[in-house]
């Protein structure tokens, strides 16, 4: 999931997150270690127990129309979703295009816009960037039928965060739990390593693993955004859910003591050279899906024994030879605080080009047919309900599936998400530079927080 975002709004907190984190962590801990003419009306028989080809959605035929959508999806993930657009081609006849966008997806869609040659569908990946599409007045309302698919198949907070001033627009088509560490099996084995369901079993762990010969983690150091999920763990748990809002919201500074606690604690992983692969200097150099396929490549030998991520780490495990369940497991982010941390992110389908293709592609992407397509495929979670546990391809994600949908309203979205995209969302800037900064020199707390803070307060306007 990449990382672009514009000025937050204030948007509806969740405020059971302990409940959530229970739900989630328990759910994980129990299992994820043992493994244009005439409408087309579709049936109204509901899910259809995860087949690719069920109906649950009515669709006009849009024979002769074209559409073009653009992400920042790349390699598997991408042509997964590619899929997803062949079938909707397939009931509707219209044809479709995927665009290959950019960080900052925002940036990107301004100078498609400014050249007269915007898509009709952007997948906004925060809740901040749909808003800033509507403030700029590119977005479009989704229409009644996509407005209906949602209330049927999504909660409140999932509709919420796709709203602005009460009105909708986005359509999370996708989610993320990020609050994971998924580690090499057999790395664990040969070191006599534990799960850890805390902090400090964790560095516990992570000693063990250090000790067989075998370094602990694998850090994106390349990618911003992964660095700041990192901290948005730590602080969630330690600092709690009251201080994580008036954090993503600007209300707290980032020269608050809880951000120095927070700091403190990752400096305590990011801070041993020894425990990240390559040291600062390689793990500024890696990239997401190389931090995640290092982990897993190289035998008894892999450059780490763990990377922590969301779960769309599965999409990058499938480009190995690992097995997700045997070779490649995964245990809930543990609890620094009271409890453990539960952070979610997602990608909206936000209409650009007002049209009834648009229309009609926005709501089969609100239905379960469209997200049951690429449940099957893996490295995919839908906030959607009403796709069936059977669609996911793996006991592992489907008890994701099952948590996520579980969780209700219950969760924290991604900080950075909700930050404005000049300090949460930009590659080489703000919160993604400065942790990049951090991770090189973690003894630098006090610095990383003035800048932090000197970066937030430009961008949030004071």
């Amino acid at each position: 999931m990449r990382r672009t975002s514009s000025t937050i709004r204030k948007h509806r907190q969740h405020r059971s997150a302990k409940t959530a984190a229970a739900l989630l962590a328990g759910a994980l801990a129990l299992s994820l270690t043992a493994c244009g003419g005439d409408d087309d009306k579709s049936s109204d028989s509901g899910p259809t127990g995860g087949t690719a080809t069920g109906n649950t959605v009515t669709l006009p035929k849009l024979g002769g129309q074209s559409l073009e959508v653009a992400a920042v999806w790349t390699g598997a993930e991408q042509e997964n979703f590619k899929k997803v657009l062949a079938e909707f081609e397939k009931r509707t006849g219209a044809k479709v295009t995927f665009v290959p966008a950019q960080d900052p997806i925002i940036n990107f869609l301004g100078s498609k816009i400014a050249g007269g040659q915007p898509p009709d569908i952007a997948m906004l990946p925060q809740p901040g960037a749909i808003k800033q599409a509507v403030d700029r007045k590119w977005a479009k309302p989704l229409g009644a039928e996509a407005t209906k698919e949602l209330q049927e198949n999504y909660s409140q907070g999932w509709q919420d965060i796709g709203k602005v001033d009460g009105k909708q627009y986005g359509v999370y088509y996708k989610a993320a739990n990020k609050s994971l560490i998924w580690y090499n099996a057999q790395v664990f084995e040969n070191a006599g390593a534990s799960e850890a369901k805390t902090w400090d079993e964790l560095l516990t762990t992570a000693q063990t693993v250090y000790d067989s010969g075998v370094t602990p983690f694998s850090v994106a150091g390349a990618d911003g955004w992964t660095l700041t999920d990192w901290f948005e763990n730590v602080y969630l748990s330690q600092a709690g859910p009251e201080k994580y809002d008036q954090l993503a919201q600007h209300q707290i500074k980032w020269t608050d003591p809880s951000v120095k606690d927070a700091l403190t604690t990752l400096a305590q992983i990011w801070g041993k050279a020894d425990y990240v692969a390559g040291g600062a200097d390689g793990a500024l150099q890696t990239e997401f899906p190389a931090s995640v396929t290092q982990t897993f490549t190289g035998g008894d030998q892999p450059k780490a024994g763990m990377v922590f991520e969301a779960d769309f780490v599965q999409v990058n495990i499938g480009e190995t030879e690992a097995k997700i369940g045997t070779d490649a497991k995964v245990f809930p982010f543990p609890a620094v605080g009271s409890a453990a941390p539960v952070v979610t992110g997602g990608d909206a389908a936000v209409i650009l080009k007002e049209s009834k293709a648009a229309q009609a592609l926005a709501t089969f992407l609100a239905s379960p047919d469209a997200a049951t397509i690429q449940a099957k495929l893996g490295g995919y979670l839908s906030p959607n309900k009403n796709v069936p546990d059977s669609a996911y391809p793996n006991a592992v994600q489907q008890k994701m599936a099952k948590a996520l949908i579980a969780a209700g309203d219950d969760f924290r979205f991604d900080m950075s998400d909700q930050a404005p995209q000049a300090f949460g969302g930009t590659p080489g800037k703000g919160e993604w530079k400065a942790l990049q900064d951090f991770l090189k020199n973690p003894k630098d707390v006090a610095g990383t927080q003035a800048k932090l803070e000197a970066d937030a307060a430009a961008a949030y306007g004071g």
